[in-house]
């Protein structure tokens, strides 16, 4: 585990990397955003694999040359300042950004080897493989039960209502949420809390087995305890999945990942094992928003 204390917002940071020559007293924050990405961006263990992603909305360009991988087992944390582009990024790895008109992607993005963006792939059964979980917890207007079973039943996954039950026991079980909802099963999702209700989405999620979970802010509605819960589980989870998650929290970025990204203006800029990223930042933009000097 990383203390975050000890390194976020570190003026002693800062000031050993620029006594080292590792990081310039001063920098053009244009001269530094086109550099190309530092650090670690690819993967021996790719289970999805991104080459120079475009990413436009009309004539405007919100994601410019990204390379990545999201390796087997392992957490990718994605950070910047707001408006950065990873949101946007993140909604291309399971072809959300086809919903938004005028938006046009670029470059190649494969899981297991096979390009999501080929004609031949139906976006319906892409979304099971990589599914995700929003922002705001959206359970469906039916019950819990309910909640979990819509997936595995539309996608033909349970051929009687014992293995559809079988399904949603094991999922909300996974979601550490079985224990709390056993005995009310048929009450609506939403009656949950907010906490619960966001693990019934990642219940959900699960039912249909993906191979990749996307998780956008997943926890920016929430409070810390229901915050601490979903962030254990997200831990637990990634030796059964790889996650990318975006987030706007360090502390967060610091906990629940193996990797983090740092995303400027659209580009990435450095892509590295979570605690190199930030205690030893090798671009001077990563080591200015990790130490609050923008973003």
């Amino acid at each position: 585990m990383i203390s975050t204390l000890s390194f976020v917002h570190s003026g002693a940071v800062k000031r050993g990397l620029q006594a080292s020559g590792a990081i310039p007293s001063r920098f053009t924050v244009g001269d530094a955003a086109v550099q190309p990405t530092v650090g670690e961006p690819f993967s021996d263990q790719a289970r999805m694999s991104c080459r120079q992603v475009n990413v436009y909305y009309g004539a405007k360009q919100s994601i410019i040359d990204v390379s990545l991988d999201i390796g087997r087992n392992e957490v990718v944390a994605m950070i910047g300042p707001s408006g950065c582009g990873k949101s946007t990024f993140i909604r291309c790895l399971n072809r959300m950004n086809d919903t938004i008109p005028g938006c046009r992607v670029d470059g190649t993005i494969t899981l297991d080897g096979v390009d999501i963006y080929g004609k031949e792939i139906d976006v319906v059964p892409l979304r099971a493989q990589v599914g995700m979980v929003f922002q705001k917890p959206n359970p469906f207007p039916k019950s819990i039960y309910q909640n979990v079973a819509y997936g595995p039943k539309i996608h033909g996954l349970a051929q009687s209502r014992a293995e559809l039950d079988e399904i949603v026991e094991t999922s909300l079980r996974r979601a550490g949420l079985w224990d709390e909802v056993k005995d009310r099963l048929d009450q609506p999702g939403t009656s949950l809390s907010g906490g619960q209700q966001q693990r019934l989405c990642i219940a959900r999620t699960i039912a249909v087995s993906p191979e990749v979970i996307l998780m956008d802010e997943p926890c920016s509605a929430l409070d810390p305890i229901a915050t601490s819960v979903i962030e254990d589980l997200i831990g637990e989870l990634k030796s059964q999945y790889s996650i990318a998650i975006v987030t706007h929290s360090m502390q967060q970025a610091a906990r629940v990942s193996q990797r983090t990204a740092y995303l400027h203006l659209g580009k990435l800029l450095e892509v590295g094992q979570t605690e190199r990223i930030f205690t030893r930042p090798r671009h001077p933009l990563t080591e200015a928003y990790i130490t609050g000097r923008f973003g």
